[in-house]
């Protein structure tokens, strides 16, 4: 093959490498896509240390507390919805572009209203890049990423999204630090939105120097180019094999509505949604994106209770690599079976905590048992099992609907949880999502095979003809 045919940036290393493929140009573009996950959890979490100031300084009510929070989730619905087509029209890098530029423009105009409404309209740029690079930083390094290493990179996202959590937590904290109460309600809350901007911009100029997606280049005809970035990522003979596969794969009919909603398959995309659903009502986020709020209502300071926001994001990310660990080891179906149960005994002690006088040490301690709880199985095992439950010809589509009803029940959950904290009682909203944890049990329990090392087709004979 002649250099003509290979594009600017991917023959620095000469034909000898492109001979044996690099195991470092494959981590530098998986690690450039999974950049797209740390933002979708800076920007998921930067709320958090945020509301109490932005509330003060807005005078919102309970419900416009709510809004400000869940609106960025409508537009996560909305860009989960879309990106699947204009990805496949304008390609992968395309859209991945279009999403930090999204990011960093969010990041920008959060830090500029004086009002709730050009905030909420700020914010929901934010929800339309979280969206897409919920769908398209692990589909992009699934289709860079070589067959044996395509697991272990694709988990990549998952830690990528609770690291931006770790690292937002810690901007907060320090922003917070930098001034007093009435200058952090005057400017501070604005500093954290627009701290995004810097990952943003980063993300931008990293997605420069990556290919375009082989699979989309070869889809559209762009086989040469395809022959050039797969050559440089496994090798020239592997790269022939791959392009064979790829298009042999491509003349496989994609699987239709009417095919997902048949009796076989309807009620696996129920499942799908039901435990999408679960992920969110049994009350994740109603504790992520209000940690500051429950840990001063403990008797934490705001600053401590930021600090402390952070310690818990640290935990989240120790025990997500652990589950990711264990999860081939263990078995789906008991991580969530064990997650669920946890997460009931830690919200029964929240609930019972504020039910009595609260102690802040207590509290704080109830807070990561529930976070642990859910990273070791509800966080992580829940997308892998998503994954794994459909055929490839209906994979897309079902992960579209069951991502958009997951957002959907996030904004749910993210919305009334102000209004229950304030109205019921923290101890009363605790308790409700404790029951949902009974429910995700006996779901799981009742619904869920176990899919641990059994092969796709296996899956799909198990769950779909046996049910017709």
């Amino acid at each position: 093959m002649s250099n003509a045919n290979v594009p600017a940036g991917h023959r620095a290393n000469g034909a000898a490498d492109h001979d044996a493929g690099s195991v470092f140009y494959v981590f530098l573009l998986a690690g450039t896509a999974a950049l797209g996950g740390l933002l979708f959890g800076y920007d998921t979490a930067v709320i958090a240390g945020a509301i109490g100031y932005l509330k003060t300084f807005m005078h919102l009510t309970d419900n416009g507390e709510g809004w400000a929070v869940a609106n960025v989730l409508l537009g996560c619905a909305i860009g989960a919805a879309f990106i699947g087509p204009l990805a496949d029209r304008f390609g992968r890098k395309r859209m991945l572009v279009l999403t930090a530029i999204l990011f960093a423009v969010s990041a920008v105009t959060s830090a500029l209203p004086n009002t709730l409404w050009p905030f909420v309209a700020a914010r929901m740029l934010g929800g339309l890049a979280v969206g897409a690079a919920a769908l398209l930083s692990p589909a992009y390094i699934a289709e860079v990423a070589p067959a044996r290493m395509r697991g272990s990179l694709v988990t990549l996202c998952q830690i990528a999204i609770i690291s931006g959590m770790v690292v937002v937590s810690i901007v907060n904290w320090q922003i917070a630090r930098a001034g007093d109460e009435a200058w952090n309600v005057a400017m501070g809350w604005r500093w954290m939105f627009a701290s995004e901007t810097l990952p943003a911009v980063f993300f931008l100029v990293c997605l420069l120097f990556v290919p375009e997606s082989p699979r989309w280049l070869v889809k559209r005809g762009r086989v040469d180019e395809a022959r050039a970035v797969l050559a440089r990522i496994s090798g020239t003979a592997e790269a022939e094999q791959e392009i064979a596969e790829i298009q042999q794969a491509m003349q496989v009919e994609q699987g239709t509505w009417r095919e997902l909603l048949s009796p076989g398959y309807r009620k696996i995309l129920l499942l799908a949604i039901t435990l999408a659903v679960l992920q969110q009502v049994t009350g994740i986020n109603a504790i992520v994106y209000y940690t500051p709020k429950i840990f001063a209502s403990a008797g934490t300071g705001d600053t401590s209770a930021l600090l402390r926001t952070a310690a818990m994001q640290g935990v989240n990310l120790a025990v997500t690599v652990v589950a990711l660990l264990v999860i081939d080891r263990l078995g789906r179906k008991p991580l969530l079976l064990c997650t669920s149960a946890a997460m009931f005994v830690a919200l029964v002690f929240l609930a019972v905590m504020f039910w009595k006088q609260p102690s802040p040490n207590l509290v704080f301690f109830g807070v990561l048992a529930y976070i642990a709880a859910f990273a070791i199985g509800m966080g992580p095992v829940v997308w892998v099992v998503l994954a794994e439950i459909f055929p490839n010809r209906t994979r897309g589509l079902a992960m579209g609907a069951a991502t958009v009803a997951l957002w959907l029940a996030d904004f749910l959950v993210s919305q009334t949880a102000p209004m229950l904290y304030e109205r019921t009682g923290m101890s009363t909203a605790f308790a409700l999502y404790a029951i949902m944890c009974v429910v995700s049990f006996v779901v799981v329990a009742r619904f869920l095979p176990e899919t641990r090392g059994k092969s796709l087709e296996e899956i799909e004979r198990e769950l779909v003809f046996s049910r017709e």
